[in-house]
């Protein structure tokens, strides 16, 4: 009798799965058959669910950005509470992310990067969060302090 797979459950496990080896290994340093390799399947499996390296970082910046939400805020807490929350939050991995980020990146030109979805779907995750905490008049300015923060206490060594 034949195996019987949920197709879109499996390709989201590959996806939440790949998530630890793009973060460990680079966007450069992968190749569809190293992480296939990793996932233990195939290469023509993996080129299945995902035709292409992009597509499978796609769907990875998807599942990571979907954990990123609003639980991260309590309404009874302050605005300088929860920026602190979500500060200790972003700086947990942030070295890595920010890695990991730009080497996806690296070539791309403004315009390239401005449609680049898994960059849309990123942004849009954070402005989301931080627009909850702060309001949409002061959200950006917000977003650009705290992350120009968090880059600035990585390169100091904080």
């Amino acid at each position: 009798m034949p195996k019987i797979v949920d197709h879109d459950a499996y390709k989201l496990d590959l996806a939440q799965r790949a998530v630890s080896y793009f973060s460990e290994h680079g966007y450069g340093g992968t190749s569809m058959r190293k992480i296939a390799d990793h996932l233990g399947l195939s290469k023509s499996a993996l080129y299945h669910y995902f035709p292409t390296k992009e597509d499978l970082f796609l769907a990875c910046t998807k599942q990571v950005m979907a954990a990123f939400d609003g639980d991260l805020i309590d309404p009874e807490a302050s605005e300088a509470e929860n920026l602190s929350r979500l500060t200790a939050v972003l700086r947990k991995d942030f070295d890595t992310e920010m890695a990991l980020i730009f080497d996806y990146l690296r070539g791309k030109s403004a315009d390239e990067i401005a449609a680049d979805e898994a960059m849309q779907i990123a942004m849009q995750a954070y402005r989301n969060v931080v627009t909850a905490i702060v309001g949409p008049e002061r959200a950006e300015e917000t977003l650009a302090r705290l992350m120009g923060e968090l880059l600035l206490g990585y390169l100091s060594g904080r």
